[in-house]
């Protein structure tokens, strides 16, 4: 009998709970110091972690926020999220179990969303963010930080490709511009947008989700192989270490 998306990510996640909890990867960065700044001057009274894997915008949330909620398809991870936030005595975080998809929460229960290295995961990406929309409050503001696509094929292509080879549960790194256009229709006003440039440390990232051998050796295989454009811009290393693009948007619900 086949498996859901939602079974292969729990599939992947779970068992990989503590790995992202301590990821430093995860755990740092501009885009949380961007975050920090946002969440510092909103003050909000309820904010929702969607996606929130090894838990750390929760972790950042809580000192600002009322109250945190941390979603997740992994009960596993949430475990994770549960125990750290009692480990740093961040007692205003609360999990639930739920997909993007179909948030089990009421309409406008918050008055500030943030999703960080999640939406890539989404089995339907608007449906994930129509959701973020209906249970956020109108006029409040949402964040979403993700990896993205750099737009061209010959790039795009190479992305996914060692993407997926490295995560079964990967499902697209979107383009700027689709994200744009996704937040539009699904109810949202964009504020600001910003990237950066994250070095990813080939094995650390292989190690992370315990990538099989054989799937390491070919996104190798594919780097190797890879055109002087690809190479240039991912900036492929000789161990297979490589530069991910990351965009950060700012909206609000309209």
């Amino acid at each position: 009998m086949g498996k859901s998306h939602g079974d292969v990510v729990e599939a992947q996640f779970g068992p990989r709970a503590r790995a992202y909890v301590e990821s430093a990867v995860h755990a740092q960065g501009a885009d949380l110091d961007a975050l920090r700044e946002i969440v510092r001057s909103r003050q909000p009274r309820h904010a929702l972690d969607l996606g929130a894997g090894g838990g750390h915008v929760s972790y950042l949330l809580a000192p600002h926020a009322g109250q945190v909620t941390a979603v997740d398809v992994s009960a596993e991870m949430l475990r994770a999220v549960a125990s750290t936030a009692t480990e740093k005595g961040l007692d205003n975080i609360r999990t639930k179990e739920g997909s993007a998809e179909n948030l089990p929460f009421e309409d406008a229960t918050f008055d500030f969303v943030a999703c960080r290295y999640s939406a890539h995961h989404w089995r339907d990406f608007e449906a994930g963010l129509r959701q973020a929309r209906r249970v956020l409050r109108t006029g409040e503001g949402a964040v979403f930080i993700d990896a993205y696509s750099p737009g061209p094929a010959l790039l795009d292509t190479h992305l996914q490709a060692v993407e997926l080879l490295r995560d079964t549960s990967h499902v697209r790194d979107y383009t700027a511009s689709e994200w744009l256009a996704a937040l539009q229709r699904s109810g949202f006003a964009v504020t600001t947008s910003r990237t950066w440039r994250v070095r990813m440390d080939f094995p650390v990232w292989i190690a992370r989700m315990r990538t099989p051998a054989e799937n390491a050796r070919a996104i190798r295989a594919l780097q190797a192989a890879a055109s002087t454009e690809t190479r240039r811009h991912f900036a492929i290393e000789d161990d297979g270490s490589f530069m991910l693009d990351v965009l950060m948007i700012e909206a609000h619900a309209a």
